[in-house]
């Protein structure tokens, strides 16, 4: 009954745009969005020239303190919330409306880059395009959150009943710290908007779970000279196991497992006695997980060193947002906003793992979530990462616009 009442809901937000002529864009508001591109480019070389790698307590200190002052500033309720065992902490600003949705916009502000990162290849803007650690995912993305909220108070959008804003500040570790209050957060929602970065005019509406699969060999150790045939070699056996274990995959189902780490030995004269290896596991079907450990159980049993044990374990990360339908009608209800702007939004499913997984829940009809909500931008969690600096005003209407028609009553 939830999942249909939250698909009227959509139909009745989609229709609410079709009524007042969608193609007609808001001229008022992009031009207050473009007025603030200036701003949202110096906030965005603050940030960026802010080390905030996922361990990094102090400059994840410092863009909290950033981030919640925004927040102030902009009227909401703040709290600063621990999350234990991430090194920084969570930034929740609340805001009350006078309608009766609930809508939360949440994006991660840690980066995948170590201390030293900002000052060695500090923001800088090349034509459109700017760059830096951690520009596109998701510093830009936080601020498109920030100043979109902005706008839709200057424009008095109060529609909603609450609308929630939460900065997490562990994503790229699995949001060990911060998936619980997703998960919580989430669940009293209507909506959830997640702004990691699009690589075009897309919106993300699923993106794959994540786990990994740990192998481990125990052996013999000999001395590699004088006695290799008194020995059990770990790292032959190892290798054997992934050659056997390397079509664990799915292709039809979505599932990819893909070895990508081997351990074995430290010494070049010592038979190795142990080995480990560990294969990334993606997947758009939770029930993946039970079937590649049954599988992988029944292959491990087959060696080719004997007198070696071998165990396998799949250990479960971050849950898949699947693909669902109050997604890809709320990704509609954006394209038609965009389409006031003369462009286009594509929906697309994403390989890659977000906190949307956490915020997702496939047994209930709500929150519905939309991802790829952030600034555009490419190469993440490389040297050359970039974010599109067009994309900002139209991103921030965007948003702007779907605050305003999901808060909107369902009868209009």
């Amino acid at each position: 009954m939830r999942k249909n009442a939250m698909l009227t809901l959509l139909a009745a937000a989609s229709c609410f745009i079709c009524s007042t002529g969608f193609a007609q864009a808001d001229d008022a508001l992009m031009t207050a969005a473009n007025k603030k591109k200036p701003e949202f480019v110096r906030d965005l070389a603050t940030l960026v020239n802010i080390d905030s790698g996922t361990d990094d307590a102090k400059g994840l200190g410092q863009v909290e303190t950033f981030l919640a002052q925004r927040l102030k500033d902009l009227g909401a309720k703040v709290e600063i919330v621990a999350a234990p065992p991430s090194a920084g902490k969570m930034v929740l600003g609340t805001l009350q409306g006078k309608g009766t949705k609930n809508i939360m916009l949440m994006i991660h502000f840690d980066t995948v880059f170590g201390v030293g990162e900002a000052a060695k290849r500090p923001f800088r803007v090349e034509a459109n395009k700017a760059f830096g650690p951690g520009v596109a995912d998701a510093k830009g993305g936080a601020l498109i959150v920030l100043y979109a909220v902005d706008l839709a108070r200057e424009r008095g959008i109060d529609g909603y009943k609450t609308l929630t804003v939460l900065f997490n500040p562990d994503e790229e570790k699995g949001s060990a710290g911060s998936r619980e209050m997703i998960r919580k957060l989430s669940a009293d929602q209507d909506y959830v908007l997640i702004y990691e970065p699009p690589e075009a005019e897309r919106v993300t509406v699923s993106t794959n779970g994540i786990a990994h699969v740990n192998l481990s060999v125990k052996g013999l150790a000999s001395h590699a000279g004088s006695a290799p045939e008194k020995g059990r070699n770990a790292a032959i056996e190892i290798s054997n196991q992934i050659v056997q274990l390397k079509d664990l995959g799915d292709p039809a189902k979505g599932t990819t497992v893909s070895w990508t780490v081997i351990q074995a030995g430290d010494r070049a004269n010592i038979i190795p006695d142990k080995a480990s290896a560990i294969a990334d596991m993606r997947m758009s079907d939770l029930s993946e997980i039970a079937r590649v450990q049954a599988d992988a159980d029944k292959i491990v049993q087959k060696k080719l060193i004997p007198g070696t044990e071998v165990s396998v374990k799949v250990e479960y990360g971050r849950p898949p947002f699947s693909k669902n339908p109050a997604s890809d009608h709320l990704a509609a209800v954006a394209d038609k906003i965009y389409k006031e702007l003369g462009k286009s939004i594509v929906p697309v499913g994403m390989r890659y793992g977000t906190d949307a997984g956490f915020a997702y829940n496939p047994k209930s009809g709500k929150p519905v979530v939309l991802d790829g909500m952030g600034i555009v931008g490419d190469r993440i969690h490389s040297s050359d990462e970039w974010a599109d600096l067009d994309s900002v005003a139209p991103r921030l209407y965007l948003t702007t616009r779907l605050l305003e028609t999901l808060a909107k009553p369902d009868s209009e």
